[in-house]
């Protein structure tokens, strides 16, 4: 048994004169799920793309399923799924009969019925497709995917727009397809759908991997439990927050502040006293644990939603 299922080795993506993927490296163990996070044009998609035969490189290779990208790219589409941001379908068609057709394209298949169960389409089964809802389409391009039963499976941003019940619904059936041994390389810029999901995340921005390691250890490594996070009025002093008690690391997202802290009561609470003795109002005042966002926020000076 393969220990990897996916050896990515230098892959490099030039546009012109930019470069949208610059030598990125990363492997993904047999049964993983692996989470590619970052904002929008971080260059995810075009890793993934790459990845799948969709791109070629200019730079670098990788081995999926034991098979290299660029030398049998033939013996890769067949031990892999994908669905792609982009995933056209046949509007006119049900969705039986869309699956149906895409199983004819493949030697063997699983159970159509199976399938269309797992993804929570048996009473959609009968109608058409552009009669689905967003959600009911995500899960069916999910289906389509895996309809050959591939070993890698490939999802770009696969709940993007959906709405929270939605996407908690293919939290599921991704989870689902973990419990039954897929390596899965997983897309997206949701936080929490990757803390939840992934067991290792490799953090991308700007065409480059900056951080690689389990979602716990990412967050641990701000070295800061939680964060208490306000604004202040235009204009006014800060310079009073460099000297709080506790206060490991600080950011400032446009007059949005954020200290992170491993002792949120003494930060809290020295916060106050100062503003008050200064005279400066804290605006929207809470706090919480530190997440996955802080982590890209202090790797990149930015928020992950910009």
């Amino acid at each position: 048994m393969i220990e990897n299922m996916i050896e990515v080795e230098g892959l490099i993506k030039k546009y012109e004169k930019a470069t949208a993927v610059n030598n990125v490296r990363f492997s993904v163990g047999a049964g993983e799920v692996f989470g590619l996070l970052g904002p929008n044009g971080a260059g995810k998609t075009t890793t993934i793309e790459m990845l799948v035969g969709l791109r070629k490189p200019d730079g670098g290779t990788a081995r999926l399923g034991g098979f290299d990208i660029r030398k049998q790219i033939g013996h890769v589409k067949e031990v892999i799924g994908v669905q792609l941001q982009s995933t056209s379908l046949f509007e006119l068609l049900t969705v039986s009969e869309i699956m149906k057709m895409y199983a004819s394209f493949y030697p063997s298949h699983v159970s159509i019925p199976e399938l269309i169960e797992d993804v929570l389409l048996t009473e959609k089964q009968k109608d058409r497709v552009k009669h689905l809802s967003g959600g009911q389409k995500q899960r069916l391009a999910i289906a389509l995917a895996i309809i050959h039963d591939p070993k890698i499976v490939f999802l770009d941003e696969p709940t993007t727009g959906l709405d929270p019940q939605a996407r908690r619904t293919l939290w599921d059936i991704i989870e689902n397809l973990k419990s039954r041994g897929k390596t899965i390389v997983l897309s997206t810029h949701y936080m929490d759908e990757a803390h939840v999901l992934c067991d290792r995340i490799g953090i991308m921005d700007q065409g480059e991997l900056i951080a690689l390691d389990t979602p716990a250890t990412l967050v641990k490594n701000l070295q800061s439990d939680s964060a208490v996070e306000f604004s202040l009025l235009h204009n006014e002093d800060d310079s009073f927050l460099h000297s709080l008690q506790g206060v490991k690391q600080m950011s400032n997202q446009n007059g949005r502040y954020v200290l992170y802290t491993d002792s949120v009561q003494l930060t809290l609470t020295d916060l106050i006293q100062q503003a008050s003795t200064q005279n400066i109002n804290l605006q929207d005042l809470q706090m919480r644990t530190a997440t996955l966002e802080d982590v890209f926020i202090k790797m990149t000076g930015r928020s992950l939603r910009e």
